[in-house]
């Protein structure tokens, strides 16, 4: 479990201190899938980062399964079990794509294995496996590919920063079946997401609403989610082509 306690982050700007969080409150329990929402600049990704260990809260705690882990670097909290998928993933150069899911899972696979996490994400393996993680790689295929290694780690926590950034409508459609299984298949472990998306608050347990640095809403699903269509909640998909329509699976 999850635990934020009076969390705070300011940086500096123009010789002062600029907020960008205010001491914010909030659990993410075992076996539940949890979904961060709210408008551009609340401090979604902020948060993100400070729970994966990019960033340091300026106050407040950070517990993970009863530990402290505000101090702990990023190394140590993905060895406790934190993945973090980035809403720009990082590029690889001479790394391939099989290193990149094996160095997740922490032990030598066979391609086999490897190629099944790819299929995932909707990426034929046989073209991608032995590729380098580099910028010959769309933004797409560079996402797909992220979260094909959070998926193969397993972690107790799983963390995603706008998964939907940057990818295409095909590409987004297969995204929602991904966390629809993960949704599934969930046991102790918990799904973080940071996310605008009607679809993907959709199929959450638990719906946050960040704004202006500060939880405004937080609550399961059918409290908060009507009150967010219309508002924080984008209705397109992707690059944002197709609008989205209810209960069809084919589009957004």
């Amino acid at each position: 479990m999850l635990e934020i306690k009076n969390v705070s982050f300011r940086v500096d700007d123009e010789g002062g201190k600029k907020e960008i969080l205010h001491d914010v409150n909030l659990t993410v329990p075992d076996g539940k899938l949890v979904v961060i929402t709210g408008p551009n600049g609340g401090g979604k990704s902020t948060l993100a980062k400070l729970i994966a260990g990019i960033n340091r809260a300026s106050s407040g705690k950070i517990y993970f399964d009863g530990r402290d882990i505000t101090a702990s670097s990023i190394t140590d909290r993905a060895r406790n079990g934190i993945a973090f998928a980035f809403q720009q993933p990082v590029k690889f150069k001479g790394i391939k794509v099989l290193d990149l899911i094996k160095t997740a899972t922490g032990k030598d696979m066979r391609v086999s294995e490897a190629c099944e996490y790819l299929s995932l994400v909707g990426l034929c393996a046989k073209e991608y496996i032995d590729r380098e993680v580099n910028g010959s790689l769309s933004g797409g295929e560079l996402k797909r590919i992220e979260i094909a290694t959070v998926i193969a780690r397993g972690a107790k926590l799983s963390v995603f920063d706008e998964p939907e950034a940057g990818i295409d409508l095909w590409s987004f459609n297969n995204l929602i079946k991904v966390f629809r299984k993960m949704r599934a298949e969930i046991k102790g472990g918990s799904i973080l997401i940071i996310s605008h998306q009607e679809r993907i608050l959709n199929i959450a347990d638990e719906i946050i609403v960040l704004k202006n640095g500060t939880i405004e809403r937080q609550g399961n699903r059918d409290e908060v989610y009507s009150s967010l269509v219309g508002g924080e909640v984008s209705r397109t998909c992707g690059k944002g082509e197709e609008p989205y329509k209810e209960g069809v699976d084919d589009v957004c």
